[in-house]
């Protein structure tokens, strides 16, 4: 395998200052286009370079962490790559959480800390406000895109309108001398118990992606303009909009809205200000998303785009919904498997060599393994299949561990091999097919959703004496929670009664799209909700 690799970074590596190295000789061309404006790879690296500054200026140290809560825009990339260029590890966060997830985040990263977009402000500020002095340690909050006056400070803490105190910084014209295994930025992958895990990644593992993904298979060049409707807090987003095409002086297109349907269609015509016309000619998408486009009535003709490959991940993607979207659009999309864990994707169909329902194949530089209860390889069948077994991948993006939780840790990184935690099969040619997760873990619209977080909140509810999540699969071939509420006796309650409860108290994406009331729930002779029962006879009813 190593043979195949590119070369390594070498041991003293920061990523940041990799990057602004690479983009040096073309300053004029156009790195980001966001909401707001265009920024050159020019001002990009002065922007990264003052961004250092600012938070050496701050007293942030090597190795301390910032809480990166913004939407996606220019900012998020100056912010990200401002963290690592100092020396500091960004957490970057999902900014469709509660107050009660980032006053979690904070306690646990120990948070030095903030970036945050001013919309996002008020929720950070309830975070701050939940949590007792002692346990929190954010210093100061910068905020990004101010439309209004800020408050001097939250709860105590200092805040800091961005433009300003980029401004007034002088560009640091040294990165810190990182090691390329030095812990560079963490993510949070969610578990089963329903709190997020800190994901540690690396310097090198940014290298490695855009390396063995970015290049070789996206086949990305300084010519190409991306777009993806996955935020830049993704492990996926992260790639498609940072990683890989600023390691080719590629343009990207940065949207701070919610990717719906009208949204991405204007940014894939080129109908917004600052795109004026310029269209993407790669995007990068979730399953979702696609089915969701195809069934909008304003998608717009094949003649209206630029589009020469697209990209799915977070979750398989239906055969009918690639089929349809080539038929309409001319390109394919090139479906893959990735993981927080690994940072980006490591089986993937190929431009001009895909099949829509299978995952692809390895991604060079990758090896995976599909092994049975024993833990050990499934042995192939005489036409080279192989059956159902859990999946493992090998490779050299994963993450160093989780944070402060040594036992899942132990569980996940297993020497040099990863568990997914997805159940795959291999047919006769060597494409791995998606068959499901290992545990209850739901994934929808590309995002984990713990079933256990949202029966939790459900029998909050006053009318609800217990209740069972699943996942469901909807007529597109998609997942969707459906959630089995049992009320109390005399209690009375609506299907809406019950999604807006969720709603209120849970982020947008959690709440169960079907409610089915029930007089009780299979359980097992300790008590425990028997969640295969429920799934079993929902696959029963698709068949009857």
């Amino acid at each position: 395998m190593s043979a195949a690799l590119p070369p390594a970074p070498p041991e003293r590596f920061n990523f940041a200052a990799h990057l602004l190295t690479l983009n040096a000789a073309w300053p004029e061309r156009t790195a980001l286009i966001d909401d707001h404006e265009t920024v050159t790879y020019g001002e990009l690296a002065e922007r990264v370079r003052r961004c250092a500054a600012g938070l050496r200026a701050l007293d942030l140290r090597r190795e301390e962490r910032v809480l990166l809560l913004m939407h996606d825009s220019a900012d998020w990339v100056v912010g990200f790559l401002g963290c690592l260029y100092a020396g500091v590890v960004p957490v970057a966060v999902n900014t469709l959480l509660t107050a009660d997830d980032y006053a979690y985040q904070l306690r646990h990263a120990r948070a030095q800390a903030a970036l945050v977009s001013a919309p996002l402000l008020p929720t950070l500020a309830q975070a701050i406000d939940a949590l007792d002095p002692g346990a929190h340690e954010v210093r100061h909050i910068v905020v990004s895109q101010p439309g209004t006056a800020l408050p001097a400070d939250v709860a105590g803490v200092p805040c800091h309108p961005w433009p300003a105190w980029l401004a007034r910084q002088a560009p640091d014209g040294a990165p810190t001398d990182t090691a390329a295994d030095e812990p560079a930025f963490w993510l949070y992958s969610s578990g089963s118990t329903g709190r997020p895990k800190g994901t540690v990644h690396t310097h090198a593992n940014l290298y490695w992606t855009a390396e063995l993904y970015g290049r070789p298979v996206l086949g990305l060049t300084a010519d190409d303009r991306v777009f993806s409707a996955a935020k830049l807090f993704f492990a996926y987003g992260l790639g498609n909009a940072l990683t890989f095409p600023l390691s080719v002086g590629a343009s990207v297109v940065l949207m701070a809205e919610r990717p719906t349907p009208p949204a991405v269609f204007a940014r894939l015509t080129g109908r917004t200000p600052t795109l004026a016309g310029q269209r993407p000619t790669v995007f990068y998408g979730a399953p979702t998303g696609y089915g969701g486009m195809l069934a909008h009535p304003d998608l717009p003709p094949r003649e209206q785009v630029a589009l020469r490959l697209c990209s799915s991940a977070g979750e398989a993607l239906p055969r009918d919904i690639g089929e349809r979207w080539t038929a309409h659009f001319g390109a394919e999309i090139i479906d893959g498997i990735g993981s927080t864990e690994m940072l980006h994707i490591y089986c993937s169909n190929r431009p001009g060599d895909v099949v829509y329902g299978t995952s692809g194949t390895p991604v060079p530089g990758y090896e995976l393994e599909i092994r049975g209860e024993d833990g050990r390889p499934l042995p192939a069948n005489p036409d080279g299949s192989i059956d159902i077994g859990d999946l493992y991948v090998r490779g050299p993006s994963a993450a160093l561990m989780y944070w402060n939780n040594r036992d899942k840790s132990r569980e996940t990184f297993q020497g040099a091999w990863t568990r997914t935690g997805d159940k795959y099969t291999r047919d006769a040619s060597g494409r791995y097919i998606y068959a499901g997760r290992n545990d209850d873990m739901l994934k929808v619209s590309g995002i984990y959703v713990s079933p256990f977080e949202v029966e939790a909140t459900l029998v909050r509810h006053p009318a609800v004496l217990e209740a069972a999540v699943i996942g469901v699969t909807d007529a597109e071939g998609l997942t969707k929670t459906k959630a089995y509420v049992v009320l109390r006796p005399g209690a009375q309650a609506t299907v809406e009664d019950i999604q807006a409860h969720c709603k209120a108290h849970l982020a947008p994406y959690k709440y169960p799209r079907y409610v089915e009331f029930v007089p009780e729930l299979p359980k097992t002779a300790t008590g425990k909700i028997q969640r295969f029962r429920l799934r079993e006879r929902e696959a029963m009813g698709a068949k009857g």
